[in-house]
């Protein structure tokens, strides 16, 4: 029969992906660093583990070879989707994960051709980074052919931060803002540019940020230039800004760690389950050529929610032979409507 493995199940968004595979009849093989939290998570869903460091190729080799595909959980993803993306090319096993980072989609691209020729399919951004938005711009953009711009908007409403997305943005922040012009992803200041955006609830400022979609989007439409906004509250738009200035003295390993070490202690795991529930994100994706513009809107569950239904739904359809080998994104290898089956996804065209 065939299975997945999900490598950091036991992390605040690998627990909802976990309880979402339980819930719709999957048993997925755990896996993670940490054996005294695998093996608690394990016997409460009556799942099988293996505890192993990604690091170790031989105990990771042997996981892969008892599954089919890797949903990979475990962040911050810029150290450690390499390993895992190279041990499914090894072992010939399909490769999903939830990554958000650039840095990880653009690698996994160029590693398209391995992929083909292990005959796997290495899809990144199978949650809320990046499902619904590729999914929106992929529908724009067929509006609008050969589009050279999009804009993307977005904004949750009652969600919150999980460690493991905090410890991301951390280990990322030396590499600042990044949009995309010309074809090519460029640096730019964090809070670089700022816009006001009415989703339907009243004006909402948002600062551009380096959001998944400048890699995705430009692999799944070939619009050139792609810039993302997003909603953030205004302190921490502040402290975006301020690190213009004070940046380098942040980017040290040892700082770094120092405020990793400070997320584990002080933030909470992630979202309450009561925000899970009500919360809910909004997306307009606005793509232009010349004097033309099509603008349409998605309205989504919670984000970490989401994430558990989306990547749940991808393996799913790994394990019943519906993929596309080679490095694919969410709205190739499964369509620009993919988004539009789990309940409370509301698109618009505006």
């Amino acid at each position: 029969m065939k299975n997945f493995l999900i490598y950091g199940s036991y992390g605040y968004t690998g627990q909802l992906i976990v309880e979402q595979a339980v819930k719709e009849g999957l048993k997925p093989l755990l896996a993670g660093r940490d054996e005294k939290q695998l093996r608690a998570q394990a016997e409460k869903f009556n799942l099988e583990y293996r505890a192993f460091s990604i690091k170790d190729n031989a105990a990771l080799d042997a996981a892969l070879m008892e599954v089919d595909a890797v949903l990979h959980c475990a962040g911050p993803f810029v150290l450690t989707f390499r390993q895992m993306a190279e041990a499914c090319i090894r072992t010939k096993r399909h490769y999903v994960d939830i990554s958000g980072e650039i840095e990880g989609f653009e690698a996994l691209a160029e590693m398209d051709e391995e992929a083909k020729r292990a005959g796997i399919m290495l899809l990144p951004g199978g949650g809320f980074d990046v499902v619904p938005s590729d999914c929106l711009i992929a529908y724009t953009a067929e509006k609008l052919l050969n589009a050279t711009h999009l804009e993307l908007y977005i904004k949750s409403i009652g969600s919150g931060v999980s460690r493991g997305t905090a410890r991301s943005g951390i280990e990322n922040m030396h590499r600042q803002g990044r949009i995309r012009r010309d074809g090519k992803i460029v640096s730019v200041p964090n809070g670089w540019d700022s816009k006001t955006i009415d989703f339907g609830r009243g004006p909402s400022r948002l600062v551009s940020m380096g959001w998944g979609d400048v890699s995705t989007a430009y692999h799944s439409t070939g619009i050139p230039n792609v810039t993302v906004y997003m909603g953030f509250p205004a302190a921490m738009v502040k402290i975006m800004r301020l690190t213009r200035f004070v940046g380098p003295l942040l980017y040290t390993r040892t700082v770094k760690n120092l405020i990793k070490w400070a997320i584990g202690k002080f933030l909470a795991p992630g979202p309450s389950r009561q925000k899970n529930e009500s919360g809910f994100a909004l997306m307009i994706a606005e793509v232009t050529s010349g004097g033309q513009t099509v603008r349409a809107k998605l309205k989504m569950p919670e984000a970490y929610y989401l994430t558990a239904l989306t990547s749940i739904e991808i393996m799913k359809r790994i394990l019943a032979s519906d993929c596309k080998i080679g490095f694919q994104t969410p709205s190739k290898a499964y369509g620009r409507d993919f988004i539009l089956q789990f309940s409370g996804v509301i698109r618009e065209d505006l």
